[in-house]
């Protein structure tokens, strides 16, 4: 069975099957200028020795200057991203 939507998003840690490492799952959108975001997350997991998985939520055109462009990932999408990590990895 699927699980619900609030179930994925309170999926912050968990062991992966055969790794010591716990899981985390970050639901944010994209920093292209890599200061924010799945990005900042990802470099956070790393250096707390946590596998980081993520579900992107909007792609972002951006720099140190701001905001130049927002794409958003439609819901299902996001949803099916959510579904793909936590079927296998969560």
């Amino acid at each position: 069975p699927r699980p619900s939507f609030r179930a994925a998003l309170s999926l912050l840690v968990s062991g992966v099957a055969g790794s010591a490492a716990p899981v985390m799952l970050t639901v944010a959108g994209s920093d292209s200028g890599g200061g924010a975001g799945i990005q900042a997350d990802l470099k956070a997991c790393e250096a707390l020795g946590v596998f980081g998985t993520t579900a992107l939520v909007a792609l972002t055109a951006q720099n140190t200057l701001g905001v130049h462009a927002v794409h958003p990932v439609p819901a299902a999408f996001v949803r099916a991203q959510i579904d793909a990590v936590l079927g296998d990895i969560g």
